[in-house]
This record gives C-alpha cells, structure tokens and sequence, in this order.
C-alpha cells in the first residue's frame, strides 16, 4: 500500500474538493439541519456516505463506464434522478410552519431514521453527476494497474470521508444558534431549499454526458 499513497492522496485531495462543491448531497444536508433534526441530518449524512460505495462498486466493476458510454442509460439515471430531486423539493415547498414541539415529534417519530437515511442515500446515487466524477476517478486518475483491491481501499475513504465531512457540516448547522435564529423561519427556509432542488433537477434534466 505504500506505494500507492501519493495516488491515494491524489484522489483524497479530489474528491475533498468535489464533496465540498455545492450540489444535491449539501442542499439536502441543509435542509435537513436547519429544518429537520440533527439526528435527522447525521442519519442523512450516513445514507450519503453508504451511496459512495454504490458508485465505488460499479465503478471497480467496469459499470460505470458502459453507463458513461450509454446514452440512453446515461438518460434514465439523469431523469430518475432529477424526478427524485423533484419529489423532495415538492415536499419541502408544501412545507408549513411548525412549532419547536412539533418539530422534536417529527424528529423522534418512529422510522424518522430510515426515511433520513434513505434521502441521503438515494440522493447520491441517482446524481448522474457522481457517476461521472466516479468513472473519470478511476478511468483516469488511479492508474489501470493499481490493484483492485487497493482500489477498493480508496473507496472505503471516500465513502467514508463523504459520511463524516456531512456529518461535521449536520453539526455544525444543527448547532443551538442556529436553530434558535431560524426556528420561525423554518418553514421558509425549508420552501427555499425546495427552490433549490428544483433548480438542481432542472440541471440534471439538461446534463451531458461531457
């Protein structure tokens, strides 16, 4: 292994800068800090996490480049996940104002966990966006005789990296001070992040393949 770690750190650096650009993963985490609960958005935070590996698989597999390569294929999972990004934003523009009591409910309730880290999860996998930036990762960047199995490895990192950078940002957001000067407007805040996922699907709707 140690002879792969300036690879390794070649694509920890890049994928630090591409986890931290704005995009689907942090407009929901956002959203779910800032209008839902701090478990909510730790949990979210996992799912996204978990969704790396997804990309990671079919990536060391060679999927990911028959998808890149595919128009149609590369069609479906763009609409798939602009219709996802749809449904989320169509649930946060019904959005209505709540009372911090209501609030704590909606964050204890029973399968609240599952239904934030699905979000997370299916988020990032349907991004055709990550499947590009996966392919290109390992296409280009690892080098094609860098073993699978350390592949694998940079993998684990990223996914790992990807839960725990979202994970610190869900803390940081879900901090006291923040939700005590946003609580009235949580239900703004939360119509606006649904403006937002709107805006990202629409991106996704006209995305290329280059």
């Amino acid at each position: 292994m140690s002879a792969y770690w300036s690879e390794f750190l070649t694509v920890a650096l890049i994928h630090l800068l591409a986890v931290a650009s704005p995009g689907p993963d942090f407009a929901v985490i956002l959203r779910q800090s800032l209008c839902k609960t701090r478990s909510a958005a730790l949990w979210t935070s996992a799912g996204i996490g978990l969704g790396i590996l997804f990309h990671v698989t079919y990536s060391l597999v060679g999927i990911g480049l028959l998808i890149a390569q595919s128009v149609w294929l590369f069609t479906v999972l763009k609409m798939v996940g602009a219709v996802y990004l749809l449904y989320v934003a169509w649930q946060c523009l019904k959005s209505r104002p709540l009372d911090a009591g209501a609030l704590q409910a909606e964050g204890n309730a029973q399968g609240e966990h599952w239904k934030a880290f699905r979000l997370g999860l299916l988020t990032n996998v349907l991004n055709p966006k990550a499947t590009l930036f996966f392919v290109a990762l390992f296409s280009v960047v690892i080098q094609p005789d860098t073993p699978k199995s350390v592949q694998a490895v940079y993998g684990l990192w990223m996914s790992l990296a990807t839960g725990l950078w979202f994970a610190g940002v869900s803390l940081a957001l879900s901090a006291q001070r923040f939700r005590e000067a946003f609580r009235r407007q949580v239900h703004r805040i939360e119509k606006l992040m649904g403006v937002v996922l709107v805006g990202l699907a629409a991106r996704l709707f006209t995305a290329s393949q280059n």
